[in-house]
């Protein structure tokens, strides 16, 4: 039996993990080697991540994961949150902390790209739903206020990419990364020209497209040096946190499965073969984004628990400290149905003032506001239900085809509450698992990547083998049909 040792580098947009795995021929086992914080910081009045900051975590955490390995590692691989990007210079030197897609800066640039190049267009080239943090708005926004740095810039290398770059020197940008940024044409798996000369964006900042699963390079010297260790090779796996982790959806060959990756964002879909990109899909503001292993991810991005999180870090503010389990425990006590939010309102998107947000919308859209605590974060998490049921809804019309079950992956899976409610909301059966499902894909592709795995199907069987699944079965469903029906949007 083949037994190897990876390391996964997954950064997540509240924290960051650098995970050990190791993988035989039926099992994978994780060691959590280094965890950190992440986050934006505001620098003249914008977001930024610190960039040096968790350049300096991920050497860390290698060097940790390398000494539990005694040495012993095959490969590395980084996996990130979509869209955002570094710039870099002739030398190939960082110009400026990248951007927080939370950033005001890219406020009214739908509008004006689609006065430029036409929405429909948009859509019909990269099948992206829309979203002003996308790449191609923090573009157009550094060219419509003139930013020296756009000019300045040689390369542009996505989140992951751009952390993998300094560890190994390779630029390049991995497929399923490339895809959230609505600058791909799904078509043909190349930038769009067509976009870059109408908004007078630079086309050869962009690196070469990569497809997850290949080998890029290895540790270059300085960092073997700095971290002690061999010069390890680097994959790209599904450098998209998402793409690894609906890798690691540990579901059966022959069953008809949704995903849904929970954290601070929502991310429900289905793996299909090729683009779907019609006028149900851009009704519906569906995205179709590059996966591992040829596939497609048609999938709506939702906020997620990012209004729970920003809840409990305002009442930190107000000195009232409460555990995500306290907050969950308290939601389940609450009153249920005290209140509809709509997790895609504008104002949610940017940090601060999420409890008053939250009231703010309640009032506008003629509702009770809220003053209890659990009762505001069960009607959350309740919004959010009902918002997955309504997905799946459409992605059942759109498919022709009936979803058995819904498999959520990913750290919110521990709000078990949110899970039988996501139960109850579409009226169908649950599994949860594996919680680091995100680290889990990213290694496996790696072992895919050195030809330890040969394709996805031992990939799932491998995890099936490896984490406890967990099942919820609809509760109370004609309740939650009726409040479906009386939030449900139009379109």
């Amino acid at each position: 039996m083949t037994t190897r040792n990876y390391i996964a580098v997954d950064l997540g947009a509240e924290s960051g993990r650098v995970m050990l795995g190791t993988v035989t021929d039926d099992s994978l086992s994780l060691q959590e080697a280094h965890r950190f914080t992440n986050g934006p910081i505001e620098t003249e009045g914008s977001l930024h991540w610190n960039f040096p900051h968790i350049l300096s975590e991920i050497k860390a955490g290698i060097k940790k994961a390398v000494q539990q390995a005694e040495d012993q590692v095959a490969c590395i691989g980084v996996d990130s949150w979509g869209v955002d990007f570094g710039l870099l210079d002739a030398d190939g030197k960082l110009l400026e902390n990248p951007y927080h897609y939370r950033d005001s800066r890219t406020d009214g640039m739908l509008d004006k790209a689609f006065e430029m190049i036409g929405k429909r267009r948009i859509y019909d080239q990269t099948g992206i739903q829309f979203m002003q943090l996308n790449t191609l708005y923090q573009l157009l926004a550094m060219r419509q206020s003139n930013d020296p740095v756009l000019d300045k810039a040689k390369t542009l290398l996505f989140t992951a990419d751009l952390y993998a770059y300094h560890l190994c020197g390779k630029a390049y940008a991995e497929y399923s990364l490339a895809s959230t940024s609505q600058m791909l044409n799904m078509a043909t798996g190349q930038w769009e020209k067509d976009f870059f000369n109408t908004l007078q964006i630079p086309q050869d900042i962009m690196p070469e497209i990569v497809q997850a699963g290949t080998v890029v390079g290895k540790l270059t010297e300085e960092v073997a040096a700095e971290l002690g260790c061999p010069q390890i090779p680097v994959a790209a796996i599904g450098s998209h946190d998402t793409a690894s982790a609906v890798a690691a959806v540990p579901a059966s060959p022959d069953s008809r499965w949704a995903y849904l990756s929970c954290g601070t964002w929502s991310l429900l879909g289905v793996e299909i073969p090729e683009p779907v990109i019609n006028d149900q899909t851009f009704t519906y503001q569906f995205t179709n984004e590059g996966g591992v292993n040829d596939t497609i991810r048609l999938l709506k991005n939702i906020m997620g628990l990012w209004l729970v999180q920003e809840c409990r870090r305002q009442w930190q503010t107000e000195e009232q400290e409460f555990s995500y389990a306290e907050l969950a425990e308290m939601a389940a006590k609450a009153q249920p149905f005290a209140g509809y939010i709509d997790p895609a309102h504008d104002a949610f998107l940017s940090p601060g003032q999420m409890p008053e947000k939250i009231n703010e919308y309640l009032t506008e859209t003629g509702q009770i506001p809220i003053e209890d605590k659990g009762t505001m974060v069960r009607a959350i998490l309740e919004s959010l239900a009902l918002n997955y049921a309504w997905v799946l809804e459409q992605i059942e019309e759109m498919t022709g085809s009936t979803i058995d079950c819904l498999h959520i992956v990913g750290g919110g899976l521990q709000n078990e509450l949110l899970c039988q409610f996501a139960a109850n909301a579409t009226g169908k059966k649950v599994l949860t698992g594996p919680i680091e499902a995100t680290a889990s894909g990213n290694i496996l592709m790696q072992a895919k990547a050195a030809g330890q795995i040969e394709n996805m199907d031992q990939i799932r069987q491998i995890v099936r083998n490896s984490f406890d699944v967990k099942e919820y079965l609809p509760q109370d469903v004609s309740g939650w049909q009726t409040q479906s029906s009386k939030f449900k949007p139009e379109l």
